[in-house]
């Protein structure tokens, strides 16, 4: 079968409705050397018959699209890795559309590149609009930089990474029995562990509209119905980005809040990838912060509210705010006599 220069890869679910847009965005394309692979996961509405019509129109792409059993983007990206005849693999969501130049960009932008074996792909930005730019972004026409120099170059929000496909069969995406979601930046972060850069450069390419129905908007719920995705998540964030050890702690602490209604200690340990040690330093660290916190707000709030008011808006038991109090009057005792307690 012929290559193409680009593979655009859409995973979809029930965009039925809007997932037309960016098929119009496609077949508006100033440079048609590429191929569409839509994986659908599991839809149930019209997306289906969609297709069908579609695959039946005369364009100047090839269009995969493949029906799936839901599993979530993530084994959709694994899937559409694995059959992609693209040099590179451009992840395009079904609510997004590209510009019309987007395609010729992107090959313009790699044709830059003199020696690919130390790059990992090249990313546009992504706008509201032509000229709204999402995030913040670097001064200049293009940076080399890995993923997780991002916040060096100041390179903010939400981009339009294309990665070569030959470094994403390299790096798959986990995938867990019974969950269907886990964060790209788990592989990104990855990638860019092992040294690959990206050409950003700075011309948006890509439109996103944050749909109510979007992950984007699912916030922390999607991550707390996939917990070993999200205990990835952490064991990767906490691994690459550099954090101080008490901000990694308190990473633990956030997920082991979230889940210890779910999962036993040692099961949270285990997503976690740590001993019951930092676990139980963690929760320890949790709690001085959480009434560090309760005393902050009753010192504040004191003169305005009733204790039974406070402890009522706090959510927290009389105890708890009473040791709040002790533990922070104690501290701002010491602190006066400048002796420092960790």
């Amino acid at each position: 079968m012929e290559s193409k220069k680009i593979t655009v890869f859409t995973a979809t679910y029930n965009r039925g409705y809007i997932i037309e847009n960016l098929y119009n965005s496609l077949k508006n394309q100033t440079n048609k050397n590429f191929e569409w692979i839509v994986i659908d996961d599991g839809s149930t509405d019209n997306t289906e018959d969609l297709f069908k019509g579609i695959e039946k129109e005369k364009n100047e792409f090839e269009i995969k699209y493949i029906k799936k059993e839901n599993g979530g983007k993530h084994r959709a990206i694994n899937l559409g890795v694995e059959i992609a005849l693209g040099e590179l693999f451009f992840i395009v969501d079904s609510d997004d559309v590209l510009t019309k130049n987007a395609i010729e960009k992107v090959i313009f932008w790699e044709n830059t590149i003199s020696n690919n074996e130390k790059y990992a792909g090249i990313a546009g930005n992504r706008g509201f609009e032509k000229d709204k730019l999402i995030g913040k972004t670097f001064l200049g026409e293009y940076v080399d930089a890995t993923s997780l120099e991002r916040k060096k170059y100041e390179i903010y929000g939400d981009k339009a990474e294309v990665f070569y496909t030959k470094v994403l069969k390299k790096f798959k995406f986990p995938e867990y029995r019974n969950e269907n979601f886990i964060t790209e930046s788990v592989v990104w972060y990855e990638i860019a562990s092992k040294g690959y850069k990206i050409r950003w450069f700075n011309e948006i390419i890509y439109l996103t509209d944050y749909l109510e129905d979007g992950l984007t908007k699912s916030g922390k719920d999607i991550f707390i119905k996939n917990p070993k995705g999200y205990g990835k998540s952490i064991q990767i964030n906490t691994q690459y980005l550099n954090e101080g050890f008490t901000s990694k702690l308190l990473a633990y602490n956030n997920y082991y809040q979230d889940m210890k209604k779910k999962l036993s200690l040692n099961e949270i340990r285990r997503n976690l990838n740590i001993s019951f040690v930092k676990l139980y330093l963690s929760i320890v660290l949790g709690i001085k912060y959480s009434l560090a916190t309760y005393y902050y707000f009753y010192k504040n709030m004191k003169d305005k509210l009733s204790f039974l008011e406070i402890k009522t808006n706090l959510k927290i038991s009389s105890f708890t705010l009473y040791l709040s109090i002790i533990l922070g009057k104690m501290n701002s005792i010491l602190k006066r006599n400048n002796i420092s307690v960790k």
